[in-house]
């Protein structure tokens, strides 16, 4: 990030052409003497000297440069760390950035999804597409506001390079160069939503699109399950007709008796399975029938001594999930016990563990965030099965950074890269890091001749009050976030 003063540079005088000095020319004896044009000007070399480029003294040209410059400060500007000053402001280098797009919404939003579509995968081109779907924050007084957005961001065109993009023909640069665009279809909500998922499966009609359902954690602790696949179709098929029936939820689950914020659909059953925490360090497990049916297990899976922060199943093992705690825990489960109790508990930090993300290349990989600013990255194959409930202190972290100095809100696996890791903070920033480059205690000191910045370290990405960050799991190395100001879509030079 580049920091600029408001004032601009002051204009400085020109040199003389060629950036030259001038020089006198000696007299001939011939016939052909001329007069020095500089003789009045200049007695002596030692005068030529003196004089400088714009014919005056070195040092009272350079002291008013100096007096005239913009105050710069050379320093390395790391947001979350540094402060600005009155009359300062952040500009981002977009020379570090392929894509940087910012879209904001009438009320900002705690949490979103990335909906996957069917545009392809791995995909380079642009201007890029994403669909997605977002909860709303409105204010308490005007909690009837909120919403669930359904969304489609089109023309997210990549940054303009200039004479970089030459080769490419003026049609295709034109539409890469094309605004952004966001779309919204929005369903009603009774209350602020604290997370959101979306869980995607084939229809049984391949002339169909694919079924897209959500399910949505509000603060007044109920849990929202929506059919949104014929508000994304609308978007891509004119005509498209939304009743008034598929604007309500298929199902509202009422078993937790206080609001939560850990949510996640498995990636593995046949059926839609989904599990729920809340405040109150219970898990619940539902399940979806044929008929539109869901059940809600009576009997809750219980072992936290706080509120449960997120949850997630296991990318491998359909049975198997982990879940994260303000009692400073993150417990292992297998929903096949009949004790309802975790088969594995390590105590991972002395605060909150708000966050954690299962490595999808290597499921024995656990990413985990804390209140404290500090994530950490674990070896599962090091976790030993809990004795009479009680949690293991002796797991160390595979490795473990806390150049986050405000509470961990958001961290995710890169989907195809297992060493790349993206992590937002309450320090208004969103960082990406590679695990992959080799820790040195002496490098670690001193990165690009900034201290205390790890070498793993690859971006800081600033965003306003981050709360919630994902990859696209179909355009390689975009990330997209969620905070006070909006939603931030980007691609680095990074990844």
């Amino acid at each position: 990030m580049a920091k600029r003063p408001a004032q601009e540079l002051a204009s400085e005088q020109d040199p003389l052409k060629a950036g030259g000095r001038p020089v006198a020319t000696e007299k001939s004896n011939g016939a052909d003497d001329f007069e020095d044009e500089f003789e009045d000007e200049f007695e002596s070399e030692d005068e030529i000297f003196e004089a400088g480029v714009d014919g005056r003294p070195d040092e009272e040209r350079e002291a008013e440069e100096k007096r005239d410059a913009m105050d710069v400060d050379q320093k390395t500007f790391i947001p979350g760390r540094d402060k600005l000053l009155a009359g300062e402001s952040l500009s981002p280098d977009t020379s570090t950035y392929q894509m940087l797009h910012n879209l904001t919404t009438a009320w900002p939003c705690l949490s979103f999804d990335i909906v996957p579509d069917q545009l392809g995968d791995s995909r380079k081109a642009y201007p890029a597409t994403v669909y997605a779907v977002a909860g709303t924050q409105a204010e308490s007084k005007k909690a009837n506001q909120n919403e669930l957005m359904v969304m489609k961001l089109s023309g997210l065109s990549r940054m303009d390079r200039g004479k970089d993009d030459e080769d490419s023909d003026e049609e295709e640069d034109e539409d890469e160069n094309a605004d952004p665009i966001l779309e919204t279809k929005s369903i009603p909500l009774p209350s602020t939503t604290n997370r959101i998922r979306a869980h995607q499966f084939p229809p049984q009609n391949s002339s169909k699109p694919p079924t897209t359902l959500t399910v949505t954690m509000l603060e007044n602790s109920d849990v929202l399950i929506h059919d949104v696949t014929q508000y994304l179709t609308s978007f891509d098929t004119p005509g498209t007709t939304i009743t008034s029936q598929q604007s309500k939820p298929i199902a509202t689950l009422k078993m937790h008796r206080t609001e939560g914020y850990a949510v996640d659909w498995s990636p593995l059953m046949p059926q839609e399975k989904l599990l729920t925490g809340d405040n109150d360090g219970k898990i619940f497990v539902t399940t979806g029938a044929e008929g539109g049916r869901w059940t809600s297990d009576t009997r809750p899976f219980t072992g936290h001594q706080g509120s449960v922060e997120d949850i997630q199943w296991s990318p491998n093992e359909r049975n198997v999930f982990a879940s994260a705690s303000s009692d400073g825990t993150v417990k292992v489960w297998d929903v096949r016990s009949k004790s309802r109790k975790p088969a594995v508990s390590v105590k991972v930090s002395e605060t909150d563990v708000n966050v954690i993300s299962w490595s999808r290349q290597n499921s024995h990989l656990l990413a985990s965030g804390a209140d404290d600013g500090q994530w950490a990255c674990w070896d599962l194959r090091q976790w030993k099965p809990s004795s009479g409930g009680a949690s293991s202190e002796d797991a160390k972290p595979v490795a473990s950074f806390d150049f986050h100095k405000e509470q961990i809100t958001s961290i995710e696996w890169h989907p195809t890269d297992d060493s790349i890791m993206a992590v937002a903070a309450g320090d208004n920033t969103l960082t990406l890091w590679d695990l992959s480059v080799e820790f040195d205690d002496e490098e670690s000191k001193d990165t690009a001749g900034v201290q205390d910045v790890p070498p793993q370290l690859l971006f800081v990405h600033y965003m306003e009050m981050v709360k919630e960050c994902h990859w696209h799991p179909q355009i390689p190395g975009v990330v997209m976030g969620t905070g006070g100001g909006g939603f931030g879509i980007f691609k680095t030079i990074s990844v």
